[in-house]
C-alpha cells in the first residue's frame, strides 16, 4: 500500500472526525450518524496501516482519534445492581466453567502430590525427625495439641477474617503471577500441598489421621477448590502469553486478564464463605460427621453453581468477560 496515496485519499475523513469530536455543542442526529460512520472507517484505516505500512506518527494520531471517538460513541456508564447480578449469575460461573480444563487437572495432580508427600513422611521416621524433634512432634499431634487448638486459638470472628485475608491474597497472587508463564503459580501450589502433606504425614504417623481430616475437610474442600481455580486461571493466563491462538497476543491477554480480575473478586467471595466455615464450624462442638457434611454441602453447592449456571451461560455465548460494550474495540485484522 502506498501510504502517501492512502493519506491523501482519507485525510479529509480524519479531519472531519476530529472536527466533530471538538464540537462544544450537542451534535445533531445526522452528525451523530456521521460520527459513528467515520469512527468505523477510521478504525479500519488504522488496522490497515498497522498491518501493511506502519508509520509511528500516523498510527499515534489515528489511535488517539479512534479512542476518543469510541468514548464519545459508547459514552460512560456506571456499575449497577444489574451488573452485580449478571456477574454472580453469568460472568463469574462462566469464567470458572471455561477454565475447568486447567483447574481440574491442577486439583487432581496437587492432591496426588500432597497424598504422596503425606505417605512419605508418615512411613519414614527419619523424615519426621528432620522436620522437628520427637517431643515437638508429639506436642503438635497429641490430643489437644497444636494441630487441634490452631482452629480455636483465636476468637472465631477475627480468625475467620484472618483466614479469608490470607487465602484471598494467595488466590490473587496466583492470578497476578500467572502472566509470568505460570511458573510462580506452580511454586505456590507446591507450597500449599507440601503444608497439607506434612499435616497428613505427621498426624497419620501418630494414628490420628481421622482427627486431622475431620478438622481440614469442613473448610478445606471449598478453600482448596478456590485455590485450584485461581491457580488454573493463572496458568491459563501464562499459556496465553505463549500461545494466544488466532487473535493477537494483546487481544487474547486483554480478555484473559479481564476474566482473571473478575475471577479474583468472585473467588474472594468463595473464600469468605470458606473462612466463615473455618472460623465458626471447624472449631465448633459439632460431631465430626456434621462438620464434614457441611463442608461437603458447601463444596457441592459451589460445583453445582459453576456447572449449572456457568455451563448454561457459556452455552449462551458468555465468555466470562465484561459486557461487550465495556470492552476495548478490537480492530479488524487485514487479510
Amino acid at each position: 500500500m502506498d501510504l502517501d496515496v492512502f493519506v491523501t485519499a482519507h485525510h479529509a475523513e480524519w479531519d472531519r472526525l476530529e472536527h466533530l469530536l471538538h464540537r462544544n455543542r450537542r451534535l445533531a442526529g445526522a452528525e451523530v450518524d456521521e460520527l459513528v460512520t467515520l469512527y468505523q472507517r477510521t478504525s479500519t484505516h488504522l488496522s490497515l496501516i498497522q498491518s501493511t505500512a506502519p508509520d509511528p506518527v500516523l498510527t499515534a494520531r489515528l489511535t488517539q482519534l479512534v479512542a476518543r471517538a469510541r468514548s464519545t460513541v459508547t459514552g460512560t456508564r456506571r456499575a449497577t445492581w444489574r451488573d452485580a447480578a449478571r456477574f454472580l449469575t453469568e460472568g463469574f460461573p462462566a469464567a470458572v466453567y471455561r477454565s475447568r480444563s486447567w483447574w481440574i487437572p491442577a486439583a487432581l495432580i496437587s492432591v496426588a502430590v500432597s497424598v504422596v508427600i503425606g505417605w512419605w513422611i508418615g512411613t519414614h521416621p527419619e523424615v519426621q525427625s528432620a522436620i522437628a524433634a520427637p517431643d515437638t512432634l508429639r506436642q503438635m499431634t497429641r490430643p489437644g495439641g497444636e494441630y487441634e487448638t490452631y482452629y480455636s486459638s483465636h476468637p472465631a470472628g477475627s480468625f475467620a477474617a484472618q483466614v479469608w485475608t490470607n487465602n484471598a491474597q494467595a488466590a490473587a497472587t496466583c492470578l497476578v503471577l500467572g502472566a509470568f508463564l505460570g511458573i510462580p503459580v506452580l511454586w505456590i501450589l507446591f507450597l500449599n500441598m507440601l503444608n497439607l502433606g506434612v499435616g497428613i504425614g505427621l498426624m497419620s504417623s501418630a494414628g490420628r489421621l481421622d482427627t486431622f481430616l475431620g478438622l481440614i475437610l469442613p473448610h478445606g474442600l471449598l478453600e482448596l477448590t478456590a485455590v485450584f481455580v485461581a491457580a488454573g486461571t493463572g496458568m491459563r493466563l501464562g499459556w496465553t502469553v505463549i500461545d494466544p491462538g488466532p487473535r493477537t497476543r494483546r487481544a487474547a491477554l486483554a480478555e484473559r486478564g479481564r476474566a482473571a480480575v473478575g475471577m479474583a473478586i468472585g473467588l474472594a467471595l468463595v473464600l469468605f464463605i470458606s473462612g466463615l466455615i473455618e472460623g465458626f464450624v471447624t472449631p465448633s462442638g459439632l460431631p465430626t460427621w456434621a462438620r464434614i457434611t457441611l463442608g461437603v454441602a458447601a463444596e457441592g453447592a459451589f460445583l453445582t453453581y459453576v456447572y449449572v449456571l456457568g455451563g448454561r451461560a457459556v452455552r449462551a455465548g458468555e465468555l466470562g468477560d465484561v459486557e461487550a460494550g465495556a470492552r476495548s474495540a478490537e480492530l479488524p485484522t487485514a487479510a
